[in-house]
């Protein structure tokens, strides 16, 4: 599963573990995505979306037609 946000781009981050003797190894912070079926009325059909949480929140507040139409506006397939 990509861990890659199709509404808001969000993507992983990198940095460091620190061992209590202060080592640094290198980790990745992964953000929270999940895959949401949504039905799309003006296509009649469902939509499966990568979402991270916070743009399953965008969803439900814009509606999933504007949310579709941010998604393609910037080039995602949908």
């Amino acid at each position: 599963m990509s861990a890659r946000c199709q509404l808001t781009g969000t993507e992983p981050g990198f940095g460091n573990r620190i061992s209590h003797s202060h080592r640094r190894t290198p980790r990745r912070f992964d953000p929270n995505v999940q895959h949401k079926r949504y039905w799309l009325p003006s296509e009649r059909r469902h939509v499966r979306l990568t979402l991270s949480t916070r743009a399953i929140k965008t969803v439900d507040a814009l509606g999933i037609e504007a949310a579709v139409a941010r998604i393609r506006a910037r080039g995602g397939r949908v």
